[in-house]
């Protein structure tokens, strides 16, 4: 399979502007998923390690979406340096890569 499909991450500070992140996401069609979830995060930023409860987003598309993705991160997300990983995804089901598909644009 090539990577067709992604898993971009991204994490911010507060559960308002992860939870309005995934859903500007979904409705432009960027992403057919975005789970949002609490995580603790230990990173050093700026010379000083800082331990900080975070958002995790989990954003599902396909891979050609992922420019779009990271523009749409960059010009609504509150970090001066976000975090935007693009994972590929590299085995899946068909009808869930079907259903990406189904509900992103394609690229």
């Amino acid at each position: 399979m090539s990577h067709t499909y992604c898993m971009i991450l991204t994490t911010t500070d507060n559960q308002a502007e992860a939870d309005h992140l995934a859903s500007m996401l979904v409705s432009q069609g960027l992403a057919a998923c975005v789970q949002v979830s609490g995580v603790a995060s230990t990173y050093i930023w700026e010379g000083t390690t800082h331990k900080e409860l975070e958002w995790l987003l989990l954003i599902k598309t396909r891979a050609a979406c992922y420019p779009q993705v990271e523009s749409a991160l960059r010009s609504h997300h509150s970090y001066d340096n976000p975090e935007i990983i693009q994972v590929p995804i590299t085995q899946g089901s068909a009808s869930y890569l079907a259903w990406i598909d189904e509900n992103t644009l394609e690229g």
